[in-house]
């Protein structure tokens, strides 16, 4: 669906067939419940904050549910570095890590692909440890994520020569503005939207959004069919 028609599907599940109850909803106000149902669908698919939920890559429908969101060995531009550390910035649409891609580790007298890079919490003393720090002999690195991009531990025998990482980048945010009267409108940051936009997301996804869209603007309005609609997200195991 276009952005058009998300919007014609939205008002079509909120209100009752027939009745235009709820038609004072405007533009910019569906959006804003579309791009709020986009983004926590991605959450929802991506990254569940429990393991007892969905999590990327768990099934082929999963994976198809947000592959136009995944980039692949995209190289990150280095940073700061020091003779125990290397940082690497993010990309500016980065959201979630997948994995890492041809990390190049460098010696005095050779390169070598690392076999494993290692994801490390903060309040881990694993440098510290002969077996869990970065070693050039078996090709593994550790990293840790930071405000200003990932931090790779080197304990000073090797540098990271190159970073490719995969990731889910930040789904495109959509508008329906040229429906507005005008053709356009302001957001609350100020920036003028005359040029709508269509979700990144796979085509068979946009409905499924259109009722977690529904569903958290009738929880909003408490309309009294909330939970039938509720339960429309259940038979698609979204809540």
């Amino acid at each position: 669906m276009n952005i058009k028609e998300m919007h014609y599907d939205f008002k079509q599940k909120l209100n009752k067939i027939d009745s235009q109850q709820y038609r004072n909803l405007k533009v910019p106000e569906i959006d804003w419940k579309l791009n709020e149902a986009i983004s926590l669908f991605v959450k929802i698919v991506a990254e569940p904050k429990y393991a007892t939920k969905l999590g990327f890559e768990t099934s082929q429908r999963v994976i198809d549910d947000i592959r136009t969101l995944v980039i692949n060995s995209k190289t990150l531009i280095a940073g700061e570095t020091t003779p125990l550390t290397a940082i690497f910035k993010l990309p500016v649409d980065y959201q979630y890590y997948i994995g890492s891609d041809e990390v190049v580790l460098k010696s005095e007298s050779c390169s070598v692909l690392a076999d494993k890079v290692f994801v490390r919490q903060h309040d881990d003393n694993f440098q510290s440890s002969p077996f869990d720090r970065s070693n050039f002999l078996w090709r593994e690195v550790n990293i840790i994520f930071m405000s200003d991009g990932v931090k790779a531990y080197t304990s000073g025998e090797f540098t990271v020569e190159s970073f490719k990482m995969n990731y889910i980048k930040h789904p495109a945010s959509v508008n329906n503005s040229q429906s507005y009267p005008g053709g356009e409108y302001k957001t609350l940051k100020g920036i003028t939207l005359n040029s709508n936009v269509d979700c990144d997301l796979p085509e068979h996804t946009h409905r499924e959004i259109v009722d977690l869209a529904v569903s958290i603007t009738t929880g909003d309005l408490q309309i009294p069919d909330y939970q039938i609609k509720k339960d429309k997200l259940a038979q698609n195991q979204l809540v």
